[in-house]
């Protein structure tokens, strides 16, 4: 039985699949430029390589419909402003400190997830006496 290769599969992607993959790359880039990320960070914080965000960003490799929650989540946007969809807000600043702290916080194991916010609610609770 021959083997069926991911780049096999690239070969075969019809021209409107090329040019949707191509311009969801772009968006991509544009929105982890705008979180102040690099394809590095982004790759580490996906559990990829570089090489394939790179992949992802020029449009040469698909990028799999599991990892589109993951971004969209991560670029706090939706679905459908990833895929192209929906209208982008005119003008969208980089994210804050803060918001891209509370994303790393939430990729985190729950142990460390509840220590984190231990320490927060501790501060909060600090401030308010």
């Amino acid at each position: 039985m021959p083997t069926v290769t991911y780049s096999l599969l690239d070969e075969q992607m019809t021209k409107d699949n090329a040019a949707f993959f191509k311009q969801l790359g772009k968006r991509v880039a544009v929105y982890r430029k705008e979180m102040g990320l690099t394809q590095t960070e982004l790759a580490e914080t996906l559990g990829i390589s570089q090489q394939l965000i790179a992949a992802y960003e020029a449009g040469a490799r698909k990028i799999p419909a599991s990892l589109l929650p993951v971004l969209a989540k991560l670029f706090a946007i939706s679905l459908e402003q990833l895929v192209g969809m929906d209208q982008r807000p005119a003008k969208r600043g980089p994210a804050s400190r803060l918001q891209q702290q509370m994303e790393q916080i939430t990729r985190m194991p729950r142990t460390k997830q509840k220590l984190a916010m231990d320490m927060l609610e501790a501060i909060i609770q600090q401030q308010a006496s």
